[in-house]
């Protein structure tokens, strides 16, 4: 498996905007540990992820255990060994890597960067209204406007009512069902229709009609009277009305989104591109109420979300919302002449740069200046400050900007003005 360097630069932007529109919420970040016991994933994430996406293997201790695919078993364990110890509601985010096997393609890669941003302690549906909210409010902090992306909200309560009481499936068709539902996406339209009618195999002349209905419904509005009165949908119903009140408008009802994993219990939704060349899901996330009881603890409700650093990259790709290549260091110090008090001066100016608050690098390797400089502008570093010697007594050094191309004469405390 090969892995190509690329400068993080405009990219590093990607979790800057998720910490701070997740802070802004009052979530507080944790970490996680990179392996975990293979079990773990096997209790609820389902057999796809265990048997096909996982790197799993037998440790020096004989234990079995997988770099992890995802967060929310971790969380979720983590939870329940501080249940007592936590103030509730927890708001809690991590961001950090995961590996799938699986094939790389755009969209996907087997190393991946990734948001988890989860609720716990709210049983009531304000839990998934606020993680729908910050969901929408990721993609705007970064430029996003109405239109560019599509919020699907389903909720799997109304899924199992609306298989079981509505279309009188059992159990094992209802999950039969479910499956085709969640790859109505991938299907053509005759495809979808030939699984729907060979799963209800003779009763398919009373029941594909109102199968067919339920996938084409956008709204709860237009879904048949029979669903109309059902808790489910009513809760769906409250969720709309309050997210449009604050303000989170490009959001639709979608009866076939299931997402996949098997500890979804309530809302489920997916944020998706509109725009034609990435008309694609970017992230998702649901209600997961129940899965840290698995841990010895009473169920606790959650709610979370988990957009990834590809999909949103690919997102301000084609909506041009991409920001420019910019390194985080504010100045790069070069020096001019060898002598060891420039570099010692260079080194005493760059301490009290770092002091006032700058990210500062010095160039170490005493070659010739126009090389010092192209190392800085290769680095998309903007400003270079140039030390020699005569200048370093009276504190006066010249500052360039690598765009504009001006130069002016500052005292080492005007530059940390000047830059902040």
């Amino acid at each position: 498996m090969s892995t190509v360097l690329k400068p993080l630069g405009r990219l590093t932007s990607t979790p800057d905007t998720w910490k701070r529109v997740v802070e802004y919420h009052g979530y507080e970040e944790y970490g996680a540990p990179i392996l975990e016991p293979l079990e773990l994933y096997a209790a609820k994430s389902g057999q796809e992820l265990i048997n096909e996406q996982t790197y799993a293997f037998t440790d020096r201790g004989g234990r079995e255990v997988s770099i992890r695919p995802e967060m929310t078993p971790s969380i979720s364990r983590m939870v329940a060994a501080k249940r007592q110890e936590l103030a509730y509601p927890a708001r809690l985010y991590s961001i950090a890597n995961f590996m799938r096997y699986e094939r790389p393609q755009r969209g996907r890669e087997r190393e991946f960067w990734q948001l988890n941003a989860d609720i716990f302690g709210v049983d009531g549906i304000q839990a998934d209204i606020e993680i729908i909210t910050i969901s929408d409010q990721i993609l705007k902090e970064f430029g996003a406007t109405s239109g560019d992306y599509i919020i699907k909200i389903n909720s799997r309560v109304f899924i199992n009512h609306m298989m079981t009481e509505y279309l009188g499936l059992d159990d094992e068709r209802a999950l039969q069902m479910t499956k085709i539902f969640d790859r109505r996406n991938k299907l053509t339209e005759e495809a979808f229709t030939e699984q729907v009618k060979t799963l209800l195999g003779d009763e398919a002349d009373e029941k594909l009609e109102k199968t067919i209905a339920i996938t084409k419904a956008t709204s709860v509005e237009i879904l048949p009277d029979e669903l109309q009165h059902t808790d489910s949908l009513k809760e769906i119903h409250t969720i709309f009305d309050n997210l449009q009140r604050r303000g989170v408008t490009d959001i639709v009802f979608d009866a076939t989104l299931m997402r996949g994993l098997d500890y979804y219990t309530g809302t489920v939704f997916e944020v998706a591109d509109t725009h034609p060349d990435n008309n694609r899901s970017l992230f998702g996330g649901g209600r997961y109420d129940g899965l840290a009881g698995l841990f010895g603890a009473e169920p606790i409700s959650a709610v979370g979300v988990t957009p990834g650093n590809t999909m949103i990259e690919h997102f301000l790709e084609v909506h041009g919302l991409l920001p420019d290549d910019v390194s985080k260091t504010d100045a790069y110090v070069v020096t001019i002449g060898d002598a060891e008090e420039v570099v010692a001066g260079a080194q005493k100016l760059a301490a009290e740069l770092r002091e006032g608050g700058l990210n500062i690098e010095v160039d170490i390797t005493g070659r010739k200046l126009d090389r010092q400089i192209k190392a800085a502008a290769k680095k998309n570093i903007q400003t270079v400050i140039f030390v020699v010697l005569d200048e370093i007594a009276v504190d006066l050094y010249s500052v360039k900007n690598l765009s504009s191309g001006s130069e002016v004469k500052c005292t080492s405390a005007a530059i940390v003005t000047a830059l902040k």
